[in-house]
């Protein structure tokens, strides 16, 4: 029997690493691969409609069987982090996890940590997979595709659980912002969506951040050094004033935490002649962000009246808002996601995500889309692992909210 377990040991070999440098959709021919895989399995299955689109989109149909209850989504991402390696991924199944840190046989430098690892402890007794430390495990998301495919073999297999038409939706290229560039709604056609794309059992992800993207362009005079007096303008040193005059105790990821936003600096490129500078705009109220522009625009616009020989220019392109601002289109979509919680006897835990997922475009554009919890942790990572009781926890979820909306009209 094909188990949960076996089906993402199977994914995870696959390596789809998303890559960000590149105009290729998807980024990278792993995704493809993965995707005529599901594919396959979906028409093994029998899935309706399945189909893989140019760009690696896979869709499927979960058919209903009862009359009138309208078409829901479920929808994981096949790439994983460019963060860490996702080549050869070797998973190690560690059944009935002793509670202590678990140093990866691959490279023992790779410690999880108790005390650095939140909500560790309480996994004890229960299945952990990892990988063996010298790449990410991509549990972010092959956790998520294993709990929809687990899911749709139960609809499938079981026709007495009753249920509308419920539409599977595999994306690329998520972690490298464009997981939803080229999803085609109509096609899907749904009420609302699901992404299965959190971490803990119970967690129902309701917010997220809104985000802009700023490029600081800074353009200096470049001379060789020793004619350099008085005619020299270097855009290296610019840079550097530009980033010691951002905010730091206040607006910095590593000073804040909650429902605090900040500006993050996280790319630095260039030389004497020109530097580029790309700072992360977040906050969970969106008016904010005009604010943390204006932060950027006045610090460029006292530089320059110091330096008045260079050139500093701000560009700021939207990247997608907080969901909750769209997920009052269909209120029912977080309602009998909590009911579905509820009736496994768990009180949902909402959340409101430090970051974006495909829900927060996806719900901007139309689809309602809030976000379920796989049982992943420290994604991103080679300490990256995930929990298979929390992942059958969440397939128990999907056939419960699978129900409920197969109750509505």
């Amino acid at each position: 029997m094909d188990t949960l377990l076996d089906r993402f040991c199977r994914y995870v070999k696959v390596e789809t690493t998303a890559i960000e440098e590149t105009d290729k959709y998807p980024s990278s021919p792993g995704q493809l691969e993965l995707a005529r895989l599901l594919a396959e399995e979906m028409r093994a299955l029998k899935l309706q409609d399945v189909s893989v689109s140019e760009h690696g989109i896979v869709m499927g149909t979960i058919p209903g069987n009862v009359d009138g209850a309208p078409t829901i989504a479920w929808l994981a991402h096949q790439d994983t982090s460019p963060e860490a390696s996702g080549k050869d991924i070797k998973a190690i199944i560690h059944k009935n996890y002793d509670g202590r840190d678990i140093q990866l046989p691959g490279d023992p430098s790779k410690v999880i940590r108790i005390e650095e690892t939140t909500g560790l402890a309480g996994l004890k007794g229960k299945t952990l997979i990892t990988s063996d430390g010298t790449t990410l495990l991509g549990a972010d998301d092959k956790c998520g595709i294993a709990v929809i495919m687990t899911t749709a073999a139960q609809l499938m297999a079981n026709p007495q659980i009753k249920h509308g038409p419920i539409r599977v939706v595999f994306t690329v290229d998520e972690e490298v912002g464009r997981g939803t560039d080229k999803v085609d709604i109509a096609k899907i056609n749904a009420i609302c969506a699901y992404t299965l794309d959190g971490e803990a059992a119970g967690e129902l992800e309701n917010e997220t951040f809104s985000a802009d993207l700023a490029t600081v362009r800074i353009t200096g005079v470049n001379i060789h050094p020793g004619l350099a007096t008085g005619r020299m303008v270097n855009a290296v040193r610019l840079a550097g004033q530009f980033l010691t005059r951002l905010p730091w105790h206040r607006l910095a990821p590593e000073t804040t935490g909650g429902r605090d936003g900040f500006l993050h600096p996280y790319v630095i490129e260039g030389g004497v002649p020109e530097v580029k500078i790309k700072i992360l705009l977040r906050s969970f109220v969106t008016a904010e962000l005009a604010e943390w522009a204006r932060i950027l625009q006045t610090i460029a616009a006292s530089l320059a009246a110091e330096h008045p020989k260079a050139k500093i220019d701000v560009e700021v392109k939207k990247q997608y808002r907080n969901m909750i601002e769209h997920l009052e289109k269909e209120p029912r979509a977080v309602k009998l996601a909590a009911e579905a919680h509820r009736k496994l006897g768990m009180d949902p835990k909402f959340r409101a995500i430090r970051g974006g997922t495909d829900g927060s475009r996806l719900s901007e554009a139309g689809l309602p889309t809030p976000n379920l919890s796989c049982g992943m942790h420290n994604f991103h990572s080679p300490l990256e692992f995930a929990c298979l009781e929390e992942m059958e926890t969440a397939v128990k979820v999907l056939v419960e909210l699978a129900q409920l909306w197969g109750k509505e009209k």
